[in-house]
């Protein structure tokens, strides 16, 4: 911005100056020239009495003393023929003179002022001066240089004068887009100080305000999910007290690892909610290999009651990829909660985790009715479930610098590849509260898409 407000006075300087100056440059150069033919006719006037009156050889010193005190060439031309001083040709001029007419004219060497004398008793003599062409322009290369030197610093004293005033506007608004880029990077104490124009400053406050309310908001929402979180801590006992009470050993176990997974969820959400951005606190990188293996593990005890063959093949560990374990367990969870939930029972799934290309590429295919179209949007879903749970393993994928497709599978059913970038590629993000199932709860509980 600054370098088109300069461009614009620029030009603007230039053109003013040159419509001002080139006029001024064609003066200077006609009142030199008519400065030099007023000096050369006054001379000239000057030997109107001698040679009207006086004989050859006194008008003969006269012109002399007069073209030495001139530097000009001087000639006087008698009605007899004779020429006295400068020997030069006749020219028209001269002739038109001799008959009675003063003039200027121009010549090849510069400008001649003829004047013709009458009163002699032999006839019209004339009087010719030549002005020499560099006494026609004496003074104008110099006043040219002046006037040039006069443009050149009144062109920077407006580049100077725009440059002020350009970065009065420009510092204020790389200012905002600063404070604008620290807000989406989440630090939400940074303000903008107002500077600049009205309308500049006016924007600053508008920004420093949405910031604040941005920063409140969260807080709130922050404050309403632990809170909720909190709440869920009864619930939690009361089932734990309840397994505890179950007579069959087994049954009492799993449901007490499905209450103590639940309660580290709800942890998690209290946690995060309170949690300030710090990159340093989260978790440097989760095992694709081992957090796949279990969460396949616990959901085949399902697809063995719902009669579900699964076909399984995971590579081995360690697989390190860059998100938190919790996201990565909640985006698998998702995933083969969807077979079971928008599947007909009976149905087979396949399930393969493999390290391909630099990235780890987890895919998980069925032979279902398929998938519908913008099922990976956050709150859309076709089959009445709550639509979240694509869009976890979606933003998975990103925090880890990958991504979620969706595509048939070759038998028809539904194909997802969640791919996840290697823990080195970048550092881990976190995923809102809200949006984390938790690890160990039964199926049914899961979010779907």
């Amino acid at each position: 911005m600054r370098a088109r407000l300069a461009l614009l006075v620029a030009a603007v300087s230039v053109l003013t100056l040159v419509a001002f100056l080139v006029p001024l440059a064609l003066l200077v150069r006609t009142v030199a020239e008519d400065r030099a033919t007023v000096r050369a006719t006054a001379d000239a006037q000057s030997l109107v009495p001698v040679v009207g009156t006086a004989d050859a050889a006194t008008i003969r010193l006269t012109v002399e003393q007069l073209a030495a005190e001139s530097g000009r060439p001087v000639s006087v031309f008698l009605p007899d023929g004779t020429v006295l001083g400068a020997q030069t040709p006749r020219t028209p001029a001269v002739a038109l003179a001799a008959r009675g007419q003063s003039l200027t004219g121009e010549s090849a060497d510069g400008r001649e002022v003829v004047i013709a004398v009458q009163g002699r008793t032999d006839g019209t003599g004339v009087i010719r001066i030549a002005v020499p062409q560099h006494e026609l322009t004496a003074g104008v290369t110099r006043a040219w240089l002046v006037l040039a030197l006069l443009g050149v610093i009144l062109v920077l004293i407006g580049l100077l004068v725009a440059d002020r005033l350009a970065r009065t506007l420009v510092r204020p608004i790389s200012d905002l887009s600063a404070v604008s880029h620290r807000l989406a990077n989440a630090e939400l104490d940074a303000r903008v100080t107002p500077a600049g124009p009205p309308e500049l400053r006016e924007v600053a406050g508008a920004l420093n305000h949405l910031a604040t309310r941005i920063q409140v908001l969260l807080v709130q929402e922050r404050e309403q999910v632990a809170d909720l979180s909190h709440q869920l801590r009864t619930p939690l006992t009361a089932l734990r007290l309840e397994a505890e009470s179950l007579r069959d050993p087994d049954d009492a176990a799993r449901i007490t690892a499905a209450a103590d997974g639940l309660e580290r969820a709800v942890t998690g959400l209290i946690r995060q909610a309170r949690w300030r951005h710090s990159p340093a606190a989260q978790p440097a990188a989760a095992d694709a290999a081992a957090i796949v293996a279990d969460r396949v593990a616990f959901w085949s005890v399902l697809a063995e009651d719902t009669g579900r063959a699964v076909t399984l093949d995971l590579a081995s560990g360690p697989l390190p990829v860059g998100v938190a374990a919790d996201h990565l367990t909640a985006a698998v969870d998702a995933l083969l909660g969807n077979v079971f939930a928008h599947t007909p029972d009976g149905t087979p799934f396949a399930v393969r985790l493999a390290g391909d290309a630099g990235e780890v590429v987890l895919t998980v295919a069925d032979e279902g009715p398929g998938m519908p179209a913008g099922a990976v949007q956050r709150g859309a879903s076709a089959a009445g479930s709550t639509g979240l749970g694509l869009d976890i393993a979606r933003r998975a994928a990103q925090a880890a610098g990958g991504r979620l497709d969706l595509r048939a599978g070759p038998g028809g059913g539904a194909q997802v590849l969640l791919r996840l970038g290697p823990a080195a590629s970048l550092p881990p993000a976190s995923l809102p509260p809200a949006s984390l199932p938790p690890a160990s709860l039964p199926p049914a509980s899961l979010p779907e898409a």
